[in-house]
């Protein structure tokens, strides 16, 4: 199975590996990622995390990683009191974003932000309750190793949360969609955040990346069991779970 079916990077002319171009551009975009994120999704994206909240407090959870925590928006969803929690990303600067919103909500003692990477994280096997990844999955450089890697540091019985954006496969919705996506959002993702290359990445690691059945078959190969795929707001995005043997 194909895990990737083509090498989509940021800055294609940059002799960097995808997980040093992806850093370099979350560093860049930082200061206006939260805008443009709500501003792109009008504000659905925050429906979303709650939906990953709700699914994941079903059982209780003592400790939870977010992978890809970029600025934390998922983490501090998350946040109950007693849960501790520990955001993991690649970009300090998006970190440095995250920090001073967690700071500022005096969540400070039950979130940490930590520099990272979903494909060698930094913590011992069977150490958390839950691993979400929000947004971020389509960024790893070895797509196999980071499921891989995520399941190792779970607890057995422990539980993934995956939300990612997926492909709409309903006329009209479909045609506006991709419409949208691929000509809208990169001119304006331009205008405000400066990086010509951001937000043409995006659409095209999403039509790059596999969604649906083709996730839950990697997912299965990589070991999770249980595995599952709840679409969101007509297929723009899709929640995965799954859980450790």
């Amino acid at each position: 199975m194909s895990v990737i079916k083509e090498k989509v990077t940021p800055y294609k002319e940059s002799e960097k590996g995808k997980k040093e171009q992806v850093a370099e551009m979350f560093d860049n975009i930082a200061p206006k990622y939260d805008f443009l994120n709500h501003f792109f999704s009008l504000g659905i994206d925050i429906q979303w995390r709650k939906k990953v909240r709700k699914m994941v407090h079903k059982k209780k959870v003592e400790s939870i990683c977010d992978i890809a925590t970029g600025t934390g928006d998922l983490a501090i969803t998350l946040h109950k009191p007693g849960i501790d929690i520990k955001g993991v990303d690649i970009s300090a600067g998006m970190l440095a974003v995250g920090r001073e919103k967690i700071k500022a909500k005096g969540l400070e003692n039950d979130i940490t932000m930590i520099l990272g990477d979903a494909e060698n994280i930094p913590f011992p096997d069977n150490h958390f309750d839950v691993i979400t990844v929000a947004f971020g999955a389509r960024n790893f450089e070895n797509l196999e190793k980071g499921l891989k890697e995520m399941l190792r540091t779970l607890k057995p019985d422990g539980r993934i949360f995956i939300l990612e954006f997926s492909k709409p496969t309903k006329v009209p919705f479909k045609q506006f969609y991709h419409f949208y996506f691929r000509y809208i959002m990169p001119g304006i993702g331009k205008l405000v955040s400066k990086d010509n290359a951001a937000y043409t990445y995006l659409p095209e690691s999403v039509q790059a990346f596999p969604f649906g059945d083709e996730f839950l078959g990697i997912m299965n190969k990589c070991g999770y069991k249980n595995s599952t795929c709840k679409p969101l707001t007509m297929g723009i995005a899709s929640i995965y779970s799954g859980e450790k043997q």
